[in-house]
């Protein structure tokens, strides 16, 4: 396979469009998803230092900090014909810090909104990287629409109480990743490095989801909210190491 992006539409790319809109569609035959208001609970609600929910807000500092390492990697370095993106979504991860340090502050659908505007900014530029880096350079032309997409499902979401656009925006990058590295080939070394981060993200969520269980095992010391900020931003770490790493294959 070759290590160029082909322009011709292929069966590869026939299948690339297929998981990416099909999931969409099938999202839409669902009845509207609308937010629990039982998320807004977390175990972890112990307050130090006057900030409440101390270790869910202050665990968010880690993605100020990888956000603002890759914002400074990439104003200084040429990433490639992704390069736009890859800075996109590192401000996108720098802007989370913020977002949720507001939401884990006082826990609401309305604070939930700017915790996931920025999420979703830092996922549709992941997206955008990958289109331009593994299928078309062309495709770079993206970035900007898929940015709107993604802010627009995070609002749709908050104003007509529907989360499934919101959803797609969320997991379509990441679920699409191993096909991209699967059927399309990467001019750059490293690239293993994104599954690890795929890997990381997923433990991250697996957190989310048992955050009391988590809460008990650790003795009531970190709960699983927690540990998902802390994964997330390593697995964001990831991909900056492979950017940083990589090579041109000769």
């Amino acid at each position: 396979m070759s290590t160029n992006p082909s322009h011709d539409f292929t069966w590869r790319h026939a299948v690339l469009v297929f998981l990416l809109l099909f999931p969409l569609v099938l999202l839409l035959m669902f009845e509207p998803i609308p937010q629990d208001v039982a998320y807004h609970h977390f175990v972890d609600t112990s307050r130090f230092l006057c900030v409440p929910n101390f270790f869910d807000v202050i665990s968010n500092l880690a993605f100020l900090l990888v956000g603002a390492v890759g914002i400074a990697f990439c104003l200084k370095n040429d990433t490639g014909p992704s390069h736009s993106a890859w800075l996109v979504l590192f401000i996108g991860v720098s802007l989370v810090s913020v977002g949720s340090i507001y939401y884990h502050w006082s826990p609401s659908n309305e604070t939930l909104v700017w915790d996931r505007l920025p999420m979703s900014i830092g996922f549709m530029g992941f997206l955008a990287a990958l289109l331009s880096e593994y299928v078309d350079r062309r495709l770079s032309c993206l970035l900007i629409p898929l940015v709107l997409v993604g802010i627009g499902s995070v609002l749709y979401g908050y104003l007509f109480e529907d989360l499934r656009l919101y959803v797609w925006v969320q997991f379509i990058p990441l679920l699409t990743l191993p096909f991209f590295l699967v059927l399309f080939s990467s001019r750059f070394t490293h690239q293993g490095l994104l599954f690890v981060a795929l890997v990381l993200y997923a433990l991250a969520k697996g957190a989310e989801v048992y955050d009391i269980a988590v809460f008990q095992m650790t003795g009531e010391a970190i709960s699983g909210h927690t540990v998902k900020h802390l994964l997330a931003a390593a697995s964001c770490y990831t991909i900056l190491m492979m950017l940083q790493r990589r090579k041109l294959k000769l």
